[in-house]
């Protein structure tokens, strides 16, 4: 998806606010929020890490800053194993204009050499949000690795793909009742942005104002 098909997408669908978390690289983030600026959608940049238990968690960052340093975090820990483009698909950023920016040679759906809890901790560390995604899912969820979720990690918020399963979720395994959930599309094509969504009650479209709500 290039960066202004997502704006425009998101802003048909009505969505204020839209985060932007590929597989473990965020260098796709500065143009779409850039885009999203001069169209009226608040944009959260972060990326969608897998961990070495192979779980998936978003994280988001306040500032270019943050992400830069998150990136070389990425950077160190994702393992050298080549895309294979005719396999996996081609790895580039993009510009407004849909002309490549950059490639990525290592397959970004590989998992990081490290574990869980050092991911969040280097996310808070960053002062970031980390929220373990589709915990509800049979594959590359805290769940579906690890069947718990470790008393010790410090999560903002859970995501959750059925809002149904929130009850059951929380009485299986032993969740906090006052733990925020929220949902979301998981989009990986255009026409999938905004099929679900979490509507926020916020004074304003701040990063901080949203790391307020999920807590």
């Amino acid at each position: 998806m290039s960066p202004a098909r997502i704006i425009a997408e998101s802003k048909k669908k009505g969505l204020d606010i839209i985060g932007i978390t590929d597989h473990n690289t965020t260098r796709q983030c500065r143009e779409v929020k850039r885009i999203g600026d001069k169209e009226g959608v608040m944009v959260f940049c972060g990326a969608e890490v897998t961990t070495k238990e192979e779980a998936h968690c978003l994280t988001f960052f306040e500032d270019t800053d943050a992400l830069d340093v998150f990136q070389k975090f990425l950077d160190l820990h994702l393992p050298d194993i080549k895309n294979v483009p005719r396999k996996f698909g081609d790895q580039v950023w993009v510009d407004e204009d849909e002309m490549i920016a950059g490639e990525e040679d290592r397959l970004l759906i590989s998992a990081l050499d490290v574990h869980i809890e050092e991911i969040e901790q280097k996310v808070h560390e960053l002062n970031g949000i980390f929220i373990p995604a589709h915990i509800d899912r049979p594959m590359y969820s805290i769940i579906s690795q690890l069947g718990f979720i470790p008393p010790g990690l410090s999560v903002d918020a859970l995501e959750i793909v059925d809002v149904a399963k929130k009850e059951m979720m929380i009485q299986t395994y032993s969740l906090p009742r006052d733990i925020t959930f929220i949902t979301s599309s998981d989009a990986h094509h255009p026409h999938q942005i905004g099929m679900r969504f979490t509507e926020l009650d916020m004074k304003e479209a701040t990063f901080e104002e949203f790391r307020e709500i999920l807590n």
